[in-house]
């Protein structure tokens, strides 16, 4: 049972306090989590279970913004994180955005999203379609009618008919003139290449997002032509579970409108699709650095929005770097981002430029790690591919269509 949720600031600041029992939690709890996580070194890194003197605490951090929840009692840990998960989804979900001033500018209608989704401390609605017949998103109309009226809150008078349903996910009976299910595997590649250029990491988190607009009490099947490589998969509760353990077959009435069906990841990939390949040298005092770019398998679809970025190290008192393809800026926190864009034919793209090192030193000491991005439409490289989708139930027609996207994650190339 959770007793408080605290909502903190990049700086430390409590934005926001949530209490869910009558015993009230002190906020010095949140300056005894900010001292802790300074002696951490990397807020970013913390763990997500902590055990203070007095209390155990679940965090997330999603855009500066850290998501602490307190208890006294023990309980399933994964519950408490999840739940914060989903917190974080939902108010980025209706105020368009997570960060400081949006929740500050809307703190009314996130109380009134937590009054909603918790309930004595226990999780009780958590599902974006319900949550919206519930509490009217924020925009421009219901904030002038609020001045005009004096009335602040956006909570429905009558509850949504689906909370006592058996599909609490899902409105009650929706209507539309075309039925349509839509279902992408968008995908994030996680890749670290050491110094050698040998490929350390390499693997997928990927996701199934399904916007499904389907009248009645709709029952899907989705099957993979290889469930096989599929690891770590976690279900949105409108799974069932022994469909999938005896066949590997996802069986499932969607909730209305867009939603995350699962999540997987697919380990021990072979290769990646770019190559990057840095080069540095260093002596009198400055640093020479090279970079090359290329496509290391053909994909046949195109990689676009390609980008490098590494952080100059301290010791770097400036820089001049130029390249034969796309643009390259230093900003002021001395992070230098090269923007690619798409790989051309003719060229390979390559930057390069020499390092001024600060007086004293004669050779680089510490040497950057390169980030890399980029994006393939209508490729998974994960290799899972979607067999079929079918429905069991009315309404028999129905228009359906796949999609897929890869993009970089934490692709590191290390020098």
């Amino acid at each position: 049972m959770l007793q408080c949720i605290f909502l903190l600031s990049d700086s430390g600041e409590v934005m926001l306090e949530k209490q869910f029992s009558g015993h009230r939690v002190d906020r010095s709890i949140c300056a005894w989590f900010w001292e802790h996580a300074i002696s951490q070194g990397d807020s970013s890194k913390l763990q997500p279970v902590i055990a203070s003197p007095t209390h155990y605490l679940f965090q997330i951090l999603r855009e500066g913004i850290t998501f602490l929840a307190c208890t006294q009692v023990e309980m399933p840990p994964l519950m408490a994180v999840e739940f914060l998960c989903r917190v974080a989804d939902v108010l980025s979900d209706y105020l368009g955005g997570l960060n400081e001033d949006l929740i500050k500018d809307n703190f009314i209608i996130v109380y009134e999203l937590l009054d909603e989704m918790i309930d004595n401390g226990f999780p009780l609605t958590t599902e974006p379609n319900i949550l919206r017949e519930m509490i009217a998103p924020p925009n421009i109309v219901s904030k002038v009618l609020s001045v005009v009226t004096g009335n602040s809150s956006n909570v429905s008078d009558t509850l949504p008919s689906a909370t006592a349903s058996c599909v609490p996910w899902r409105t009650t009976d929706p209507k539309y003139a075309n039925n349509e299910v839509y279902v992408d595997l968008v995908e994030e590649m996680d890749a670290i290449i050491n110094r050698d250029g040998v490929l350390v990491k390499c693997e997928i988190y990927g996701e199934v997002q399904v916007n499904s607009h389907l009248s009645g009490l709709p029952d899907l099947t989705l099957s993979f032509k290889n469930p096989s490589i599929l690891g770590d998969v976690r279900f949105h509760p409108c799974v069932r579970f022994r469909p999938w353990e005896s066949h590997q077959i996802l069986s499932f009435v969607p909730p209305d409108g867009q939603f995350k069906l699962m999540s997987y990841r697919v380990r021990k990939l072979k290769s990646t699709p770019l190559y990057v390949k840095p080069q540095l040298t260093s002596d009198a005092g400055t640093c020479r650095i090279s970079l090359l770019v290329g496509i290391r398998n053909d994909l046949g679809k195109t990689i676009d929005s390609i980008t490098v970025q590494f952080q100059l190290p301290p010791c770097i008192l400036s820089a001049d770097l130029s390249s034969n393809h796309g643009t390259v800026n230093i900003l002021s926190n001395k992070m230098c981002c090269w923007s690619i864009g798409r790989i051309p034919k003719d060229k390979t793209p390559s930057m390069s430029g020499t390092l001024v090192l600060e007086s004293g030193l004669e050779r680089l000491q510490v040497f950057p790690t390169f980030q890399v991005g980029f994006r393939i439409m209508a490729v998974a490289l994960s290799g899972l591919q979607i067999d079929k989708l079918d429905l069991k139930t009315i309404p028999a027609r129905f228009y359906k269509g796949f999609r897929a996207l890869t993009s970089a994650g934490e692709f590191e190339i290390r020098s």
